[in-house]
């Protein structure tokens, strides 16, 4: 199944909801449309139970080049915005369904923070990253909310104030993505990726998110408290029973695409 605006294309199959981004003749920059279109798309992908990851992909050779320069008043939220940039991130990070990039080109400005804001973003390794925004006189301001838990300060600094732009597999080595990878095993490296993510229970994926994202910004007391009584609620889930009931039978649990 496949439906698609003009910035945009929505594809499902096998539980999985593909987002591509597709104005490659504007470097599938976040225009109002862009980014309108990116968030219509994955409410969709959130509102179907069916499925299981959501993958962010890319036509063209970027995969987002950031703001849109060519706007009348390029980073200023319009008034026929439906979505905001910066709910769209937020969304993402608190899915309870993993969302994977396949980033097949190259990531600048906003389309950095798209890809620090996945669960996991396998890239070609002929691309580039780059927080250019100092070059014209702006910071990556936004995007430093999804960057910065994934950067040291050193990596951070130097990035952010050089504005230079490097190759995928440095964003890789400093955890700004997961993974690298030569363009012609880009497809197998992410269907191999999700492979492995559907083999968790849904509950289990969405409390294993929140752990990442709510765990270091709490107080050790506070924790333990909390994650001790989230261990308690899934251990007690019916997807626990199933998961240990397959584990013991030595068989896949339910939640597992045959």
């Amino acid at each position: 199944m496949s439906t698609h605006s003009d910035a945009a294309i929505y594809e499902i199959s096998s539980g999985i909801a593909t987002i591509i981004l597709n104005r490659p003749e504007n470097k599938n920059a976040l225009s109002v449309e862009m980014v309108n279109a990116i968030g219509d798309c994955f409410d969709k992908a959130q509102n179907d139970p069916s499925i299981r990851v959501v993958l962010f992909t890319n036509n063209g050779n970027t995969f987002c080049a950031g703001a849109d320069l060519k706007a009348a008043a390029p980073g200023v939220v319009q008034p026929e915005a439906r979505h905001t940039f910066t709910k769209i991130l937020d969304d993402i990070m608190e899915s309870p369904k993993p969302v994977i990039g396949s980033i097949a080109g190259h990531c600048t400005g906003g389309g950095v923070g798209l890809a620090a804001a996945f669960d996991i973003s396998v890239a070609a390794d002929d691309i580039i990253f780059g927080f250019t925004e100092v070059r014209i006189g702006v910071a990556p301001a936004v995007i430093s909310v999804v960057c910065l838990p994934k950067l040291s300060r050193a990596n951070a600094s130097e990035l952010f104030l050089s504005g230079e732009k490097i190759p995928a597999e440095r964003a890789a080595y400093i955890g700004l993505i997961n993974q690298a990878v030569p363009r012609s095993e880009l497809d197998l490296a992410v269907s191999e990726t999700i492979g492995k993510v559907v083999k968790g229970g849904p509950n289990a994926l969405a409390a294993s998110k929140q752990l990442v994202s709510k765990v270091p910004q709490m107080q050790r007391s506070e924790a333990w408290e909390w994650t001790s009584h989230l261990s308690q609620s899934l251990f007690k889930s019916e997807e626990a029973q199933e998961g240990i009931g397959a584990f013991k039978e030595r068989r896949d649990p339910n939640w597992v695409p045959k």
